[in-house]
């Protein structure tokens, strides 16, 4: 296998980027000066090793609790629970949400393999349980796998005594938060129901 090959096989294996789009990315760093490719493997490989799932939700950071774990000034009587880190910087894009979160790592996809016990459910529990929470919002994408898995959430929560909501339908189905744009995501959340 040639270094373009295997070039274009690495980036093709990322989301959302098929083999054409990788074929033209891998001739862009080729073409480009050398310096540039150094710079984005070292800031690849320096990510990787400095950026971990934060101790108390889950979201990826620098430092264990992240910053939103740590600040003073947002509501920890709210929860707003996503499914993967990108949902929590799309959410904070709107600066309407101004409560804690809690990312799953994912959504119930039964096809792929994908059960409660291979997302961030026990924790989530166990979170709310502890009795400093009043509502949790919960923010899966609009798909079949993210509907199920507000479902399955919401009756895991209803138990526990917390108010249980569900982000309005702005959101296009099928799409997800992270390509979505500020005010769609403002809607919905301004516009979340009872489950």
């Amino acid at each position: 296998m040639s270094a373009i090959d295997e070039l274009v096989g690495e980036l093709a294996r990322l989301p959302g980027i098929g083999r054409k789009t990788a074929l033209r990315l891998a001739f862009h760093l080729i073409k480009s000066p050398e310096d540039d490719a150094r710079r984005l493997a070292r800031s690849i490989v320096h990510v990787r090793e400095k950026v971990h799932p934060c101790g108390r939700c889950g979201n990826l950071s620098e430092q264990d609790p992240c910053a939103i774990c740590q600040s003073t000034r947002r509501d920890v009587a709210t929860l707003c629970v996503v499914e993967e880190s990108s949902d929590i910087m799309a959410i904070e894009r709107t600066g309407e949400y101004r409560g804690m979160y809690h990312v799953l790592g994912g959504r119930l996809s039964p096809l792929d393999g994908i059960g409660p016990a291979e997302l961030n459910v026990r924790p989530l529990l166990e979170r709310v349980g502890a009795g400093e929470v009043r509502e949790v919002v919960l923010a899966t994408n609009p798909s079949v796998e993210g509907e199920a898995t507000a479902l399955y959430l919401g009756r895991m929560l209803q138990p526990l005594g917390v108010r249980v909501t569900r982000i309005a339908r702005g959101l296009p189905v099928g799409g997800d938060l992270e390509y979505a744009d500020g005010v769609t995501i403002a809607e919905a959340l301004n516009g979340r129901r009872e489950m």
